[in-house]
């Protein structure tokens, strides 16, 4: 076992969910926040197994996907953007927990957690179909266009899950003005999306003849 690749996705997990927790439950001003909880749950406890499964199976994809350091410039925005995004977005519904602006019925969170695992099951499909899933945007030695399974939907089924995914946070939490904070995702995605297929179709051999292949980027009928 990779003692030094374990640390290192130890941490990234136990940071991941400190980080979280401070940003819900230092604005709610109460641990007693049950929407904040269920969204810990569904967010970490499946991103716990994923990672067990590729530390066993998969280590070299796991260590792609530890990595997040941007080379491009245009990524490096999208990056920042997104981080942005999601401090306003955990930390405004946590203001709207704590403050009752906008309550959504339980029934509404407990839907989007549904959808929240949907999405997370999408992204592990992805991650068995495609080992060349680099969290970077960059052509990496000896990839491979791979046309099957999700990728022949959808260029960018990682990207459609992760869209499940952020856009049910805010109603898991359930927080409204949430939601439009969040809302930002598809749009900040679209421009990752746009400069990485540049880069693809520049560097990998046989990525324009996908892009005719498989029309939509990442909703079927829509983008």
């Amino acid at each position: 076992m990779n003692i030094k690749l374990l640390f290192s996705a130890v941490v990234k997990f136990l940071a991941g969910v400190l980080m979280i927790s401070l940003l819900l439950f230092i604005p709610a001003g109460t641990l007693y926040y049950p929407k904040a909880w269920l969204l810990l749950g569904v967010m970490f406890v499946p991103m716990l197994i994923l990672g067990i499964i590729l530390m066993v199976k998969s280590p070299e994809l796991l260590a792609k996907r530890l990595n997040s350091k941007e080379k491009e410039n245009t990524q490096k925005t999208v990056v920042a953007l997104s981080l942005l995004m999601f401090i306003a977005g955990f930390v405004v519904s946590a203001l709207d927990f704590r403050f009752s602006w906008f309550p959504v019925p339980d029934f509404v969170s407990y839907i989007a957690a549904v959808i929240f695992i949907l999405g997370y099951a999408i992204y592990g499909e992805v991650m068995r179909e495609n080992a060349y899933l680099s969290r970077t945007v960059e052509v990496q030695e000896n990839q491979k266009v791979i046309d099957t399974g999700l990728y022949g939907i959808v260029r960018h089924p990682m990207y459609t899950s992760t869209l499940l995914i952020f856009l049910s946070v805010p109603l898991i939490l359930g927080s409204l003005i949430g939601v439009v904070v969040f809302f930002a995702y598809p749009f900040i995605i679209g421009g990752r999306i746009i400069n990485e297929e540049k880069i693809l179709t520049d560097g990998l051999n046989g990525y324009a003849e996908y892009k005719k292949k498989v029309k939509w980027r990442m909703i079927p009928f829509i983008w």
